[in-house]
């Protein structure tokens, strides 16, 4: 998306407000050209009064002239900084709050294929810069293009000569800053997307801490961050300093100026062309004119900023989202837990099959196991059970209701799920129990931690199951999953679905999970998925998975007298 048709799409009702602004910004700075004409009167009274008398009413009326036209200059310099500082935190808030809702109708396959530590650079950094770069140059760009144009025409309306001089003494440098603005807009560019590499980089290796240092790869790891962070410190570098040599520039252009103005002007003051009066509104009207040439520089150089934030940001809102299913109708009504693969086939990318001509029916309450090679596409079935992925072709259906036809919020509220890595968030233990479910009451959260064995250890916390559970807080690999399946039972969905439960835990832990899993298990039509095939040897159906097919399928005691290929992944497991 561009970054014009952004702003139109999610900034349209900040224009009123924004065109008052610019109201105000023009306003304000035409009364500050107005002043100089009015100093240039009272000098030209004060000068005649050095020969005869000073009028002294009529410098005591300019006077007051003038402290009007400034207080009233303030004041609308006062106003327009107020609302461009209003509109643009709001803006920035809509944008940060359009791009939370943005990562919840995200597919999944966006996280698969995309890094974590970018997106969240969208939303920090990229969105930081926006708001502080146009809070610092939209009302500073009006108002000094005002001031400049104002100035040019004051100049040239009270003397032309002088005019002359002033412009052409400026016009070499701003065309100098125009060609700097240019070359610099590309390091701009590259600053935003250097800096969501740093922070891709800061967080895989701070998530992998543990994993560096047993492979000893911190020194690696340092040299491979010093690499980006080089890069980034040279593109921020020369952004900043082809955009910091702009202000001394123009500092010695308005200084070249005001010399300028001083030679011509005596030499027209002696040959009587001019008064003394017109000197000093020059002298004011040449700091009205270059100042804003410096302003509009600056401006530009934080536009650009903001630019390269906008054009990331606006990208990661024109992604594709998930499509739309509030319209789905269908629903089901006291969920027996009837599950039927019919000839089913999915690929992530066009022309590659992952799962291919899976066909199953699972009966209300069974245990269905399915087992495989890692890559066989196990974990795949499960997300197209929930809807993460919508199939090729084929139907899947729950109790005879085809899950194409009902809401994705209405399928996965079908079913608990238990992962292989045990998710808790940094909140109260009861808060991670309870999880977006409402009237839950303490009898419930007390019945599901002593069924899975925690209720004792959760009662030893500091504050019981008001714990907050964050970095102070240790707790094992088993003790969270033990937490996760707790808070299956207390949702107590009509389904459940456990993919490598038990696979990060020794083989106490794992009896214990076990035994905690076969309590959630109950009366549950249950999809697990497990490598070590000794906790799945009571499945009501073991299928194995190849290549994305079922290969053979049927219980334990069946599978192993066929003597095919679960039986030698079985064997491989427990002989030495």
């Amino acid at each position: 998306m561009k970054v014009l048709d952004g702003i139109k799409k999610y900034g349209s009702e900040y224009f009123v407000p924004l065109i008052i602004a610019v109201i105000f910004a023009m306003a304000g700075s035409i009364l500050t050209i107005i002043g100089p004409n009015q100093l240039s009167k009272i000098t030209d009274l004060i000068t005649k009064g050095l020969i005869g008398n000073i009028n002294l009413t009529k410098v005591m009326q300019i006077v007051t002239m003038l402290s009007i036209i400034y207080i009233v200059a303030a004041v609308l310099s006062y106003g327009q900084g107020f609302i461009m500082a209003t509109i643009t935190q709001k803006f920035t808030q809509k944008l940060r709050t359009k791009i939370t809702e943005k990562i919840n109708n995200l597919p999944l396959q966006y996280f698969d294929t995309h890094n974590e530590g970018d997106t969240l650079s969208r939303v920090t950094n990229d969105l930081d810069t926006v708001g502080q770069s146009l809070n610092q140059s939209l009302g500073i760009l009006v108002s000094a293009i005002t001031l400049l144009i104002g100035s040019i025409v004051m100049m040239f309306t009270t003397n032309s000569t002088l005019g002359i001089t002033a412009v052409l003494s400026v016009l070499f440098g701003f065309v100098l800053t125009i060609f700097l603005i240019g070359r610099s807009q590309k390091y701009f560019n590259n600053q935003q997307n250097k800096l969501a590499d740093v922070s891709s980089y800061l967080e895989e290796i701070y998530s992998g801490h543990d994993v560096v240092k047993t492979y000893n790869y911190t020194n690696q790891a340092k040299v491979e961050f010093e690499e980006l962070n080089d890069d980034l410190q040279e593109n921020v570098w020369k952004s900043q300093f082809l955009s910091g040599i702009m202000q001394p520039l123009m500092n010695f252009i308005g200084n070249f100026g005001y010399v300028m103005v001083s030679v011509v002007g005596a030499i027209l003051v002696l040959n009587g062309h001019i008064t003394i009066g017109v000197i000093v509104a020059f002298m004011i009207y040449v700091r009205l004119f270059t100042q804003p040439l410096s302003q509009i520089t600056q401006a530009f150089a934080s536009l650009q900023s903001a630019q390269a934030a906008m054009k990331r940001v606006f990208g990661f809102l024109n992604e594709d989202e998930v499509v739309d299913d509030q319209n789905k109708k269908e629903g089901i009504s006291g969920t027996k837990g009837n599950v039927e693969f019919d000839n089913v086939e999915f690929g992530y990318l066009p022309g590659q099959k992952i799962i291919k001509n899976f066909s199953l029916k699972a009966q209300a309450g069974q245990k269905v196991a399915i087992v495989g090679p890692t890559g066989s596409g196990k974990t795949t079935t499960v997300n197209l059970l929930m809807r993460f992925y919508d199939i090729n072709s084929g139907k899947i259906m729950i109790d005879g209701v085809d899950i194409k036809d009902m809401k994705r919020s209405e399928v996965r509220n079908q079913f608990d799920m238990v992962l292989q890595e045990a998710w808790l968030f940094e909140d109260t233990v009861r808060n991670n129990l309870v999880y977006n479910q409402a009237n839950v009451t303490d009898e419930q959260i007390k019945s599901a931690t002593k069924a899975v064995g925690l209720d004792h250890f959760i009662e030893t916390l500091p504050k019981g199951y008001d714990t907050i559970l964050d970095d102070s807080v240790s707790l094992s690999v088993g003790q969270k999953q033990l937490l996760t399946i707790a808070r299956a039972l207390i949702r107590n969905a009509p389904m459940l679905i456990l993919d490598e439960a038990t696979s990060s835990v020794d083989t106490r832990t794992e009896e214990q999970i076990q035994k905690a899993m076969d309590v959630l298990m109950t009366n549950r039509t249950s999809f697990v998925i497990a490598h070590r095939l000794s906790t799945i040897k009571n499945a009501d159906l073991i299928l194995v998975v190849k290549d994305g097919e079922i290969i053979e399928r049927g219980t334990h005691d069946e599978l192993m007298l066929a003597n095919g290929f679960y039986s030698n992944m079985y064997n491989s497991q427990f002989t030495k």
